[in-house]
């Protein structure tokens, strides 16, 4: 009886496999169907999209596929001091983190590069290469090759590398930043995270974006294209596959807020960089601040736009053309004077020896001088000012008494010096410099000629209902 009922369940079984493996096969068939899509004869969702985006998708991989081959990734290599706590952290617990020298350690960064001659010339940042004693170029094609800095300049953030290969390089092409629009196409090329040929896509902003305190001369263009680490140095790009742009900083705070270097300062600034090494910057000779509304009104302007001149070195290209005190500079060549950033860097890309012309408001009338721009150097920056500033060490401030009796107001700040860049402003009432307070301009300076030259500075500072540190090194 078992025996019977062992091989009768062996054949319900076999009957049970014949009918449910078929069935099961009919099943996956049927899956596959459904999940294999048009291979399998089946409709996509959208079997007609519209011929825009279509033609907008090919746009985009036309462009990636033309401007791909000219991208590389950088590598570089920079030897950095592992207790390094940096000139605030140093002033304050200095003390605190003095021990036996630490031997150096290696650092790596990656970043993004494109070729701008078939000789091997790399367009880049500053901030890639910055220090760096071994500099590795992979290009498109798989190769790696050493680099050699050609010329940096610190104040744009643009360097210029140089790669040896035994056959011409694809050349990326420049375009002209000049006359962007907000809402443009905007693509960036780069590696992100050490993920080589990454392409991003989003709109222009916003253009001439300034005092972010990024760089010294600012005038950024803005973009939502993901910019993350290891895009820095890459290429912004129209749809036409141009470059309009070097990829250079985010915002940490802010998602799809990312900005470049706009490809015409950066084409000025490389070619210096390739025939001399070096930047040279125009000058004029004159110390600006910002026009608030109160000033702009006395000189009869409607707009608190350009920069009023509160001193003119004698014997400068300023003096020389016939600028005063008081007067406000409202355009030069053309373009309009939006404030004191605008113009330092107007006069800053100006080739020195080129006579600018320069719309200057005096008397409630405009008038137009001819500027000849002579060359900018430390030294003529230390001559703009005063000379208890120079014996202060150049800090580049103009102090006077505080509204409150409490420290000391900034009357204006030096656009060239250490504490414009570090961030003081006309408006600001110094509490205390290197933790010493002070409440008029005499003991201010007094203890501001107690700073060598290079030496940290450390402000507190009161702005509006805020108070904050800043610090800066002396020139």
């Amino acid at each position: 009886m078992f025996r019977y009922l062992k091989t009768g369940a062996a054949v319900a079984l076999l009957v049970f496999l014949l009918l449910y493996i078929p069935a099961c096969q009919s099943d996956r068939n049927e899956t596959a169907v459904s999940t294999s899509g048009r291979h399998s004869g089946v409709k996509p969702p959208v079997e007609t999209p519209s011929a825009e985006l279509v033609a907008t998708q090919d746009a985009f991989i036309d462009v990636y596929a033309a401007v791909m081959p000219t991208v590389v990734n950088i590598s570089a290599t920079r030897m950095r001091s592992p207790d390094s706590i940096g000139p605030l952290f140093e002033h304050f617990f200095g003390d605190m983190f003095k021990s036996r020298p630490q031997p150096k350690q290696e650092a790596k960064s990656l970043g993004s590069g494109f070729v701008i001659s078939a000789e091997g010339f790399i367009l880049t940042n500053e901030h890639v290469v910055k220090e760096a004693e071994k500099i590795k170029v992979r290009l498109a094609d798989g190769r790696s090759l050493p680099a050699e800095i050609i010329g940096v300049d610190p104040r744009t953030d643009v360097a210029v590398i140089k790669v040896k290969t035994g056959k011409p390089l694809p050349v990326a092409v420049l375009g002209d930043s000049a006359n962007l629009r907000v809402g443009q196409w905007a693509l960036a090329i780069g590696n992100p995270f050490g993920l080589e040929g990454t392409l991003t896509v989003g709109i222009i902003s916003a253009t001439e974006r300034a005092n972010l305190g990024i760089e010294d001369y600012e005038d950024f263009i803005q973009t939502d294209a993901s910019i993350n680490p290891g895009n820095s140095g890459g290429p912004l790009l129209n749809i036409h596959g141009e470059v309009i742009g070097i990829n250079t900083a985010i915002v940490a705070s802010g998602q799809g807020i990312g900005f470049a270097i706009p490809i015409n300062l950066a084409r000025l600034i490389s070619e210096q960089l390739i025939e001399d090494g070096e930047v040279t910057r125009g000058w004029l000779g004159v110390s600006i601040q910002p026009l608030t509304d109160e000033l702009a009104a006395s000189f009869g302007l409607e707009r608190a736009t350009g920069a009023l001149v509160n001193r003119v070195l004698p014997d400068s290209p300023a003096a020389a053309a016939g600028i005063r005190r008081g007067d406000v500079l409202l355009r030069v060549n053309g373009k309009e004077v939006r404030g004191v950033r605008e113009l330092q860097l107007m006069v800053a890309s100006t080739r020195v020896g080129q006579q600018v012309e320069v719309v200057v408001r005096r008397d409630d009338e405009n008038i137009v001088l001819k500027v000849k721009v002579s060359e900018r150097s430390e030294a003529s920056v230390a001559a703009m000012h005063h000379p208890e500033d120079r014996q202060a060490g150049a800090i580049g401030l103009d102090v006077g008494p505080a509204e409150s009796g409490e420290g000391v107001a900034v009357l204006a700040v030096d656009s060239e010096s250490p504490a414009a860049t570090a961030g003081v402003r006309a408006g600001d009432v110094i509490l205390t410099i290197n933790r010493v307070v002070v409440n008029d301009a005499d003991a201010f300076v007094r203890e501001a000629k107690k700073v060598k030259s290079g030496d940290n500075i450390v402000l507190l500072l009161r702005r509006d209902d805020k108070t904050m540190y800043l610090a800066f090194n002396s020139l």
